[in-house]
């Protein structure tokens, strides 16, 4: 039986996905086995250890929680176990001994009061640990919006305009968290300031790029080197115009500056925070590189020559959809071997100013810019391409899907409607070009967020190759 082309494609990008499963990581990396429980690289006898509670945030959060759960259960240890993990509306299931909670609703990239009150309930938890008791925070992308909670005089709302203000003003993810880690309690190094446990591990999977310990979720468990003056001339940089910014949010980081400058020591998240004084480990289980490797390892079995990019790509969506596309027909031009290149990382949407309606993502925007970029080429050449996007969350933007495709069917679908990507691209407006195509790639949530895989196929019909999983 002949499988698409595009099928092939989405059957790589599945094995890119799979390998940083959020369950497969917690159970190649927890596990109990004669009395002693062993996280990463360190053993706990469990004759002598205390409560084990697990807490923490993220798209990955759910299928984290579960697998640890799913260890102490199947060692017959289920009562040892409690916690609290704030996660999406759509990634909540029912489980015995760790609550998932619902902090924000599916598609919505931002701090609520539902997640402010998972955050409490959080900071209430390991905050009554004791020395003989072991804190697992499992961490993941998304964390930062799903862990809110604001400092002394600094509203849920003023903290919503902010993270708006400094999106949509092209903050890069570094520079929103240092903001936001200066209005919190329980980012920057907070979570682990209010732990009374004797060891807290910090197990996470990493959706930035280079892996900053500091800057996924916020850094809830790391020291956070950055300065409330720093956050302030973030926030003023990238909103100049001071009747955008909330007096409170303004007035808050003037006095940490202040309190910084006079060696004040506080604990809500301002100022000279104090030090951690738990002891603390962090461990990044997965990120963007195992997904590009075991991408690639499926192509190779597939029998396509690989070529990989690596996985920190960055830069514009739109011109990095072009610019796949301009490598694929080189390729196509060069060679008549079967090639996939792929590429992990986390483009940028550069935001048109616009009053029409408008729907997409950053993984549409790249899809959208390679369609921009083929469009004119003959059916003969573009029969053999496929570029797909797709978010390893399966979340890309505020859509129901995890990305787009460019092949054959969207670009015939095109020019039938007489459809100009560009014009879509002026407005960002990916998702309905792509809906009305058949370009969408839906996948629901993934339980794992190791930011953006892209798989680019180039190829003569595919014949014997098959896209199974």
């Amino acid at each position: 039986m002949t499988t698409s082309l595009r099928d092939i494609a989405i059957g790589i990008w599945k094995a890119g996905v799979a390998a940083v499963g959020s369950e497969r990581l917690i159970r190649q990396n927890v596990s109990i086995d004669d009395r002693q429980l062993r996280v990463v690289d360190q053993s706990f006898d469990l004759s002598q250890l205390g409560r084990v509670v697990v807490v923490g945030a993220g798209k990955a959060g759910a299928g984290m929680a579960a697998a640890v759960e799913a260890v102490f259960s199947d060692a017959g240890l289920a009562e040892r176990l409690t916690g609290w993990v704030n996660v999406p509306a759509d990634c909540v299931r029912p489980l015995s001994r760790i609550t998932l909670h619902a902090a924000r609703p599916a598609g919505v990239n931002e701090p609520t009061a539902e997640g402010v009150a998972g955050s409490e309930r959080i900071l209430e938890l390991v905050a009554g640990l004791r020395d003989n008791d072991l804190c697992l925070v499992l961490l993941s992308g998304g964390g930062s919006a799903l862990l809110p909670a604001p400092i002394e005089g600094v509203q849920l709302a003023d903290k919503q305009i902010i993270t708006r203000r400094l999106m949509h003003g092209g903050a890069t993810i570094g520079e929103l968290n240092c903001v936001r880690k200066h209005l919190s309690r329980i980012k920057g190094g907070g979570l682990a300031r209010a732990a009374t446990a004797g060891t807290l591990i910090s197990l996470i999977i990493s959706d930035v790029i280079g892996d900053p310990l500091d800057v996924i979720a916020s850094g809830p468990t790391v020291e956070d080197s950055s300065t409330p003056q720093e956050a302030l001339d973030v926030l003023q940089r990238i909103v100049p115009e001071p009747d955008r910014i909330p007096s409170s949010v303004i007035a808050a980081l003037a006095a940490a500056v202040l309190q910084s400058a006079q060696g004040c020591v506080d604990s809500v998240g301002t100022g000279h925070r104090r030090p951690i004084s738990v002891a603390v480990t962090n461990r990044i289980l997965g990120n963007s590189a195992i997904a590009v490797a075991a991408a690639a390892e499926r192509a190779s079995e597939l029998g396509f020559r690989v070529e990989t990019l690596g996985s920190s790509v960055d830069g514009i969506a739109s011109e990095l959809g072009r610019d796949l596309a301009a490598r694929a027909l080189r390729i196509q031009s060069a060679s008549d071997e079967p090639t996939c290149l792929i590429s992990g990382g986390e483009p940028t949407v550069r935001l048109a100013q616009t009053d029409l309606p408008r729907k997409g993502g950053r993984n549409q925007e790249v899809a959208l810019g390679a369609c921009a970029a083929l469009r004119e080429q003959p059916a003969s050449q573009t029969d053999s391409l496929v570029i797909l996007a797709g978010g390893t969350d399966g979340e890309d933007g505020p859509t129901d899907a995890a990305g787009a495709i460019c092949d054959a069917q969207v670009l015939n679908e095109m020019r039938r409607l007489d459809l100009d990507a560009s014009d879509f691209l002026a407005i960002n407006n990916a998702y309905e070009l792509f809906d009305c195509t058949g370009g969408l790639l839906k996948t629901g949530p993934t339980d794992t967020n190791v930011m953006d895989l892209h798989v680019v196929l180039v190829a003569t019909p595919p014949g014997s190759l098959s896209a199974s999983d």
